[in-house]
């Protein structure tokens, strides 16, 4: 720094950084970094208490329905054996029940059919009594008798037609039952099947395995953690991002992503409603088609864009919004550089809002006016 004949500071001009002021759209962002996750990574439990056989290392490329664990539980398998058992038994009572049904309608069948003759008997018996008694062949009395035996024989077979249907009601009844009951065991014995057949634990994806949190081998509680599975085909971007921008994020924001092949564009897909270490996590999903260079736990760095505003004032960011506070600039003109009084809005990445204090095509040092100690003019030297 040099004083000049006015007695005012003056500057190499080599040093610093001129832009001038522009009108246009102002897109602003914000530059964090985070790492590539899997959007899927189901982690894997132990259904029943047991013995655990590991089939895979941890890395190991699985397809949905390997089979990546065996779980040796004997206490289940003793009650699946016990169970079927009972529904052995209780088959064969099911095959006595319909027997049994089908004699008990039989039998009333055959009761009934019997009332039903011995009526006929007896109507014949009167018919015949009557002629004779017209004839004078048989007293009166006889007549009497045999008309009281077809009343008898009239109510028995009307009894044996009503037992008949209720000895059948009956019987179905209980062959309903030993159904029922035979249809809820083989229910146990499927509940059943279903948890041996979890004792074989499978790969829910395609994927790769993760971590093992078992050796093989060990005996492990219901519920333990086994083994997570990473699902490769559907990864994410894990952003950590300032706090100073939680207020401003929102779910569908576009998300520039930095990848070894170039730029890929994804949207936030979820954010973190709570502060960890002054950062906000947020999730950045890709489209249809995951862009190619992903790799699990890959880091990487990001630009959010968080909104657009047009037809704005701005200039290229730089130190000296830090070296005056964001209330001052030096505007350069015929080689003199005099501080200004602005206000500035919204910044980005790269560029930051005028509202006062400049015009469209000023220009400003943006770099190396912390040098000039806040003199009121400075020269800037070729």
């Amino acid at each position: 720094m040099k004083r000049w004949a006015g007695g005012e500071k003056s500057i190499d001009g080599a040093r610093l950084r001129i832009a001038a002021v522009a009108k246009g759209t102002l897109v602003r962002d914000a530059a964090v970094t985070g790492r590539v996750v899997a959007a899927v990574s189901p982690t894997l439990y132990a259904p029943m208490p047991g013995t655990v056989a590991l089939k895979i290392r941890a890395g190991d490329q699985v397809k949905k329905g390997d089979e990546l664990a065996v779980i040796d539980s004997p206490e289940l398998e003793n009650e699946l054996k016990r169970e079927q058992s009972t529904l052995a038994q209780i088959e064969a009572q099911l095959g006595s029940a319909r027997i049994q049904t089908d004699k008990t309608r039989l039998q009333a069948k055959r009761e009934a059919d019997e009332a039903a003759i011995a009526l006929t008997a007896a109507t014949r018996e009167v018919q015949a009594n009557e002629r004779a008694f017209q004839q004078g062949v048989i007293a009166e009395v006889e007549l009497l008798r045999s008309r009281d035996a077809l009343e008898s024989a009239r109510v028995r077979d009307k009894n044996a037609k009503s037992l008949a249907g209720l000895s059948g009601q009956s019987a179905g009844f209980d062959l309903k039952t030993a159904q029922q009951q035979f249809e809820r065991q083989k229910l146990a014995i499927a509940e059943l099947e279903r948890r041996v057949g979890e004792l074989h634990v499978k790969a829910p994806v395609d994927g790769v395995i993760g971590t093992l949190a078992v050796a093989d081998r060990a005996v492990v509680p219901v519920n333990a953690p086994l083994m997570t599975v990473v699902d490769l085909s559907q990864l994410e971007v894990e952003l950590e991002i300032p706090e100073t921008y939680a207020d401003d994020l929102g779910l569908g924001m576009k998300a520039e992503v930095k990848i070894a092949n170039g730029n890929a564009v994804g949207t936030l897909s979820a954010l973190s409603p709570e502060v960890v270490k002054n950062n906000v996590l947020a999730r950045v999903r890709f489209g249809a088609q995951q862009p190619a260079g992903l790799r699990q736990s890959q880091r990487v760095s990001a630009r959010i864009l968080i909104e657009e505003r047009a037809d704005v004032l701005m200039l290229p960011r730089g130190p000296f919004l830090e070296a005056h506070g964001g209330k001052a600039a030096y505007v350069v003109n015929d080689g003199i550089a005099t501080k200004r009084t602005i206000r500035v809005g919204v910044t980005s990445v790269g560029q930051v809002e005028i509202l006062e204090g400049l015009e469209p095509g000023e220009r400003v040092v943006i770099a190396g006016s912390a040098d000039f100690d806040n003199a009121e003019t400075v020269r800037i030297n070729d």
